[in-house]
C-alpha cells in the first residue's frame, strides 16, 4: 500500500485541511476591521444558538474563552470521520457566534481560538448537554450528518459548545473526558 493512500495518512492529511482552513477563516475573519460583528446566518445543516439577549448575563464573564466539541463516542465513527465532524461544528460554531455573538467570538478569537475535544457515550447525553448550554445562552452547534459515509443521515455526531467564557462553558462540558 503506497504511503500517500494509507488510511492513516489520509485521516491527518483531512484533519490538517480541515484545521489549516478553519485557521485561514478565523485569521481572515479577525483581520478586517469591524468583521467580527458581522458573519452568515448560520450552517443549514447544524442547529443555531439562541439570540444575544438570552446570553448576555453568562457573555459578560471575563478571562479565558474556549470552544468545546463533543462527540458522541457510541457511533465509533474513525479518526477522519470524528475530524471532519469536529470541522463542521467548529466552522459552524464560529458562524453561529458571528452571527448573533459578536463579543464572545472577538474575545475567544483575541484569547487565541482554544477548542477541546471530548466525548459524552450517547445521543441523550449530548441532547442534555445542549439543553445545559440554551439555558445558560451559551452559543451551540449540533451537527447532523449528511449520512454519505458512517452514520445514518441526520445522526447528531458533534456538539459545539462556544465559544464562550471558559467558566461557563466549563459548567456544562467540564465533567466530560477528552475525546
Amino acid at each position: 500500500m503506497d504511503v500517500l493512500t494509507s488510511p492513516v495518512t489520509l485521516s491527518l492529511l483531512t484533519g490538517l485541511g480541515c484545521g489549516f482552513c478553519l485557521c485561514l477563516l478565523l485569521r481572515g475573519r479577525g483581520a478586517r476591521p469591524g468583521s467580527a460583528t458581522g458573519g452568515s446566518s448560520g450552517d443549514p445543516s447544524a442547529e443555531g444558538a439562541r439570540g444575544a439577549g438570552d446570553s448576555a448575563e453568562v457573555m459578560s464573564e471575563g478571562g479565558e474563552w474556549k470552544l468545546v466539541l463533543v462527540v458522541r463516542s457510541d457511533l465509533k465513527m474513525g479518526k477522519g470521520k470524528v475530524a471532519a465532524q469536529c470541522a463542521h461544528a467548529a466552522v459552524s460554531a464560529f458562524r453561529q457566534a458571528g452571527a448573533r455573538h459578536a463579543d464572545a467570538l472577538r474575545h475567544w478569537e483575541l484569547g487565541g481560538q482554544a477548542k477541546v475535544v471530548t466525548r459524552v457515550p450517547d445521543e441523550a447525553g449530548l441532547a442534555e448537554l445542549l439543553a445545559h448550554a440554551r439555558a445558560l445562552g451559551l452559543p451551540v452547534s449540533l451537527v447532523r450528518d449528511a449520512g454519505r459515509t458512517q452514520v445514518a443521515p441526520g445522526t447528531c455526531t458533534v456538539l459545539g459548545v462556544g465559544p464562550g467564557p471558559a467558566g461557563a462553558v466549563d459548567r456544562v462540558t467540564g465533567h466530560l473526558k477528552l475525546y
